[in-house]
Formats: C-alpha cells, structure tokens, sequence
C-alpha cells in the first residue's frame, strides 16, 4: 500500500475517532449529571471532592486521564477509568458506524443511536432507571430518522408519511411486546420481572432498528442475560431473586443487531430453512 493510500485511509479514522471520544466525554456527563438533575453545561467539568475546575489540557479525551495518571492535579483524588473507557469505546463505535455505512445519512443517523443506547445502559448500570427523557427523545430522533430516508429514498409526502407511520407502528408492536413479556414474567416468578423503561426502550429501539431488528436484538439480549446472569448466581456473585438491570443488555443486542443483524438473520434463514427443505 502506497503512503499516500494510508494516509488517505487512517486520517479519517482518527478524525472520527477523535469526534466520537469528545462525544463519548460528554456522554459521561450526561450519565453522572441526568440521574441526579443536574445541568449538563454547567457548572464545567470539575473534581467532585476539591471542586478544582478541569484544565483543557486534562480535558482531553483518552489522554487526559493518563496524562493525570487517573488522578485529581489537585487533591489527588482516583478518577474512575471508566471515563477514559467510555471515551474510546464511544471512539469505536463511531469508527465501526462509519466502517459499516460509509459516507451516508445512515451513519450520522445511528452514531446517534449509539451514543443514546451507551448513555441509557451505564446509566441503568449505575441506578437500575433507564431515564424517561432519554427513551421518549431517542424514540422521536427515530422517527424521524426514518420519515429522512424514506424522504431520500422517494421524496413525496406520501412516502414520508408512510414511513413514519410504520416506524410509529413498529415502535407501538415493541411497546405492547415487552409489557405482555412483563406481565407473564411477573405472573410466572411472582415478581416484577421488567421494569417499564425497558419497554420505553425497546419501542426506542424499534423505531430505529425495525420489527425484525427488535426481535434479534432482544433474542440477543435475552441470551446474554440469561448466560451471564446464570453464571453469576452459579459462582454466587448475584442472588437467585435479586434484579440486574436489563437496559445494558437490550443496548447490547441493538448494537450487535446494528452491524450484524442481517448476517445473522441470514445465517438463521440458511440453517432452519435451508433451499429446497
């Protein structure tokens, strides 16, 4: 490969790279600040303990964590590795999107679904609630997502307005499917088994992902769950009645779904139905 191919090849990488990490650093503000009603602009990114503002050199993404050597310049108080986890994960993720969809509407469109997924699973991690604003905005951002391709793809009202209208069906579908999964788990253990934001969250995920994406993201999620939940209660790390927070794993799903959906579901196709059976 000439330089200049390789050039042409990793700058866009890192520029993307860099954008989604910034991305990725604010979305650990919305994650610390939204659950405890916070303003998300102000005051600016501060140490909780010493309140020392941040310099904008310690703000970088990534680096600014190691150059602090995960502490406080001031009080030397530990700061959490995931802040710098969350920022190149939230890098990947924009480079995967890219990678994937290329130079199209698809990919500014489902970087922001990824970062709404990310924000709604770490903070489900950390208080067991998936936040109604985040849900309700991410399911209209879906929306309309799908009413501009369906735009770019014809562009009559006609067309536009039935794409809205199957997105808000598929989102209705996902809604009514987890709350009838909801009350057959209550009736069966005897206890919730799913809380409403979940529901909230898969009509979300609907809306983005379409009827046959909410299926295979939450047969993912489902899976992962009942694997690493099953694991943890045999070790003893996580009681057989005590809840785990679903969001993360139905996140999860959405973004496997996102870049490996139609393989798998052509894998599954190929396997249960093969030609000529």
């Amino acid at each position: 490969m000439r330089v200049s191919d390789l050039v042409d090849t990793v700058v866009p990488v890192l520029i993307i790279f860099t954008l989604g990490a910034a991305v990725g650093s604010f979305l650990n503000v919305v994650v610390y600040r939204l659950p405890a009603g916070l303003s998300l602009i102000h005051p600016p990114s501060r140490c909780p303990r010493c309140l020392t503002r941040l310099k904008s050199y310690d703000n970088v993404p990534v680096f600014g964590w190691l150059w602090l050597k995960g502490r406080c310049r001031t009080c030397r108080m530990p700061i959490a590795a995931r802040y710098p986890i969350v920022e190149f994960v939230t890098g990947c993720l924009f480079v995967s999107v890219f990678a994937t969809f290329g130079t199209t509407w698809q990919t500014p469109g489902h970087w922001v679904f990824v970062c709404w997924l990310l924000a709604l699973a770490l903070i489900d991690l950390d208080t067991m609630i998936l936040p109604n604003s985040l849900t309700a905005s991410g399911l209209l951002l879906g929306w309309g997502f799908r009413g501009w391709l369906s735009y770019l793809e014809v562009p009559t009202l006609s067309h536009v307005v039935s794409g809205l209208i199957s997105a808000i069906a598929v989102s209705i579908f996902g809604l009514w499917l987890f709350e009838l999964i909801g009350i057959a788990g209550s009736q069966a253990f005897g206890q919730p088994a799913m809380g409403g934001g979940d529901a909230k969250l898969a009509a979300m995920m609907a809306a983005w992902l379409g009827g046959p994406g909410l299926l295979l993201a939450t047969f993912l999620a489902a899976t992962m769950g009942a694997v690493i939940g099953g694991g943890a209660i045999a070790i003893g790390a996580l009681g057989p009645k005590q809840h785990i927070p679903f969001g993360p794993y139905l996140a999860l799903g959405a973004v496997l779904t996102l870049f490996y959906g139609d393989q798998l579901i052509s894998a599954y196709v190929a396997v249960f139905f093969p030609p000529g059976l």
